[in-house]
């Protein structure tokens, strides 16, 4: 009998001494699981946009995702379409998008609208057709066109104006905006200081969209 209250006190010991290292391995797995799933998390986009013109096609569909201390970074991507105008068939534009909201005001009596004064930022697009290209085909003497036919390097400036969809009334989103854009590309750009005789409606395109805030 005290030989088994002994066994017995040894296993109790060397449980008590060991309890610590297997709390801290589950703790550490735990830890690890979390921020593995964290990590996924952060690839759901946390907005949603559509957006008429802008250079990305007459309509753009995109997600995207909102971060910094007060989420003033955004980072979209779009899916174009270009209907056929003086080709034969439809495009698809696709487009990478990093905005920069210095700032936001709060507006009305219970702040369920906001004004952001200021929006801008830098896009790329391309097009996805065969006709287009971004280096220059040998078919053409070097240097004959200088700039790409399938990507375009943009930058914009624009406004926006927002409503706070109250928690009651909310079904997939938890905020609207409206917004506008000016921009123009490096193509544009290069055309404007080039020429003197183009007018602003030459090289500045108008657009407008909406952004609904999933999270």
């Amino acid at each position: 009998m005290k030989w088994l209250a002994f066994k017995h006190k040894i296993v109790l010991i060397l449980f008590l001494l060991f309890l610590p290292f297997f709390t801290y391995a589950q703790n550490g797995y735990d830890r690890r699981i979390e921020k593995y799933q964290n990590q996924w998390i952060r690839l759901i986009p946390t907005h949603t946009k559509i957006q008429y013109a802008g250079g990305m096609g007459l309509i753009s569909l995109g997600a995207g995702w909102d971060y910094g201390k007060n989420n003033q970074w955004e980072t979209d991507v779009f899916l174009g379409f270009l209907p056929r105008y003086s080709t034969k068939e439809n495009k698809v534009t696709f487009t990478l998008k990093q905005n920069f909201i210095p700032w936001k005001v709060d507006l009305g009596k219970d702040n369920d609208f906001f004004l952001e004064p200021l929006a801008c930022g830098l896009y790329v697009n391309t097009i996805f057709n065969g006709d287009f290209w971004v280096s220059e085909p040998d078919k053409y003497p070097n240097g004959y066109y200088s700039f790409s036919t399938r990507m375009r390097f943009n930058i914009y400036i624009g406004q926006r104006i927002g409503y706070k969809i109250p928690e009651n009334r909310r079904f997939f989103a938890k905020s609207v905006s409206l917004f506008y854009e000016l921009s123009t590309n490096d193509l544009y750009m290069v055309s404007a200081f080039s020429n003197s005789y183009l007018k602003p409606t030459d090289y500045l395109r108008l657009s407008f969209g909406l952004k609904f805030q999933l999270f």
